[in-house]
């Protein structure tokens, strides 16, 4: 059991960082993280996650659906800063965005604040921040 909740983890961060169009793609990428799987195992984990498939055709997690539709739509901009991630939304968009980035559950993600357009999402750490960075910067060029 142990075994199968890492392997869905190492999926969440892929999906996370890289845009996955294919199971061919994921097992590629799981086998470069160190996991040996089969076509079958990949295909029961995308149903046991109930991973999306987002309009341009990648991988997505149920949880960042909503996430990918407003950031996608609302935001502008994504800086990194040390362990903050700056995040800038059209006028009046910062609260909906950030409320949508704490349900997602970003690694490394602590908290936001919102004002009306600016977003500061603290991170455990620099490198955690520049992974949730891209994980929302990723989503906002979808």
């Amino acid at each position: 059991m142990k075994k199968r909740q890492q392997r869905h983890d190492a999926i969440r961060e892929i999906i996370r960082e890289r845009a996955v169009k294919t199971q061919r793609d994921l097992a590629l990428e799981l086998q470069q993280a160190g996991y040996e799987c089969t076509q079958a195992t990949i295909s029961r984990d995308i149903m046991d996650m109930g991973l999306l498939k987002s309009p341009d055709g990648c991988y997505l997690l149920p949880e960042e659906e909503r996430l990918q539709r407003m950031v996608s739509e609302l935001v502008e901009e994504v800086h990194v800063t040390g362990n903050m991630v700056v995040v800038k939304t059209f006028p009046g968009g910062a609260a909906g965005v950030s409320a949508a980035i704490d349900n997602a559950h970003l690694a490394g993600a602590l908290g936001t604040v919102a004002g009306d357009n600016t977003i500061f999402v603290a991170a455990t750490d620099g490198e955690a921040a520049e992974s949730v960075g891209r994980a929302v910067d990723r989503l906002r060029r979808r």
